[in-house]
């Protein structure tokens, strides 16, 4: 069944009971008497969702620079040297992701995070992030509601308690702790988000809808579901790479997609707003505007990231193609800090062994310490972490000046 993008079924809404906690104000009581409406998302499995034809063709021209995105980094690496490119994009996307709830961190901070050095809150979080995106892209292939769970049950195992649960309370988005009547969204009953959820993974694995409008419907439809206490945005942009690498729109990258939204979070929820109220058109048009932001800056990092590559190469030509101080430099990449068992274990060597290739790798000028004396030492790559740091600044500038 087709439906214009104007004609999308909206949002109904049916009467909950509400009984506010005796600890509240007697005003918050005044508030919050009485019955609130809740959402009641449409089923969706059987819709497809119709814009109009200069959407329809921006939608299609976003897929293909996802496609060429995929493949321009892959030709770019090479087989060989892929693998650290696309853990950096990944990592990127998870921070992207997190920053658009207002969890930000730097590349450094992250870095740290990744090898189990002491970090900022955030940096744990968004690393929490990486794992779930992670999960989202292995599991692709399994587009269904344990999978969800799996994302949801990574990306805040030891943060939250329903971690990989859907939520058994009423929920919803601004307004008062004290009841829902004041917020600016109600999610749906947690009695309906089970069926809902149900109803969301059959469209998402429909193969006769253009995939763009696809990702951008089911990304909306599982905002409107909430089907979690906590991680919804978080995990909603991971199920949507997901969706990306089980249309085979990319296959060995991770677009940034969500540093594309963030330069400009007011339209991205307002897009969420019109979509409940029955218009698709807003959401996709974000996805379209997300998708172009996110390959060019994307390009920018890749291109930027490979030149410095190039140039380690090149400092350290005197060594053997095999030696341990260019196995390490090839995984500084990705991960930009390091310890010394952090090299041990990726390098596979003695601690000696392991000293040596750092040593190396001060001297060509590639790492420096950053920690004092001679005990949990740490060494950093500052040319990537400034790349990654940059590609974060670009995307502020972006949201300042769109």
């Amino acid at each position: 069944m087709s439906t214009h993008g104007e004609s999308w079924p909206p949002v109904e809404h049916e009467s909950r009971p509400w009984t506010v906690a005796d600890s509240a104000s007697q005003s918050q009581k005044r508030k919050h008497a009485g019955p609130y409406l809740a959402a009641v998302p449409p089923h969706i499995a059987t819709l497809t969702p119709a814009v109009p034809a200069s959407v329809a063709a921006a939608a299609e021209a976003a897929a293909r620079e996802i496609i060429s995105f995929d493949r321009d980094v892959s030709e770019l690496w090479g087989a060989a040297e892929i693998a650290p490119m696309s853990t950096i994009l990944l990592r990127t996307e998870s921070a992207s992701s997190s920053q658009i709830e207002n969890l930000t961190v730097g590349a450094r901070q992250l870095a740290l995070a990744e090898i189990g050095v002491r970090s900022v809150r955030n940096a744990r979080i968004v690393k929490a992030n990486v794992d779930a995106m992670e999960a989202a892209t292995s599991l692709a292939d399994a587009i269904e509601t344990p999978t969800v769970l799996h994302m949801h049950q990574t990306l805040l195992q030891g943060h939250d308690p329903d971690a990989g649960h859907l939520r058994d309370q009423q929920v919803w988005i601004g307004g008062s702790g004290t009841g829902p009547h004041r917020a600016d969204f109600i999610a749906p009953h947690h009695s309906r988000v089970a069926d809902g959820l149900t109803d969301l993974m059959a469209f998402c694995r429909r193969d006769d809808i253009p995939v763009i409008q696809q990702l951008a419907v089911a990304h909306a439809q599982f905002e409107t579901i909430h089907p979690f206490t906590d991680g919804n945005g978080r995990t909603g942009r991971a199920l949507l790479h997901a969706m990306i690498r089980n249309k085979r729109l990319s296959r060995r990258t991770t677009v940034p997609i969500s540093a594309g939204l963030l330069a400009d979070t007011d339209s991205y929820y307002d897009a969420l707003t019109s979509y409940r109220e029955g218009d698709v058109r807003p959401i996709v048009e974000q996805l379209c505007r997300a998708t172009a932001l996110a390959t060019s800056n994307g390009r920018h990092l890749v291109r930027e990231l490979h030149e410095i590559s190039v140039d380690w190469d090149r400092r350290l030509a005197h060594l053997r193609s095999d030696a341990a101080a260019r196995r390490l430099a090839k995984t500084l990449i990705s991960q930009p800090a390091v310890n010394n068992a952090y090299v041990v274990s990726t390098l596979g060597t003695s601690v000696p062994g392991a000293q040596r290739a750092v040593n190396a790798l001060v001297d060509a000028g590639i790492l420096t310490q950053t920690s004092e004396g001679t005990r949990n030492r740490v060494w950093q790559a500052p040319e990537v972490l400034e790349a990654l740091d940059e590609f974060g600044a670009r995307i502020r500038r972006t949201r300042h000046h769109p």
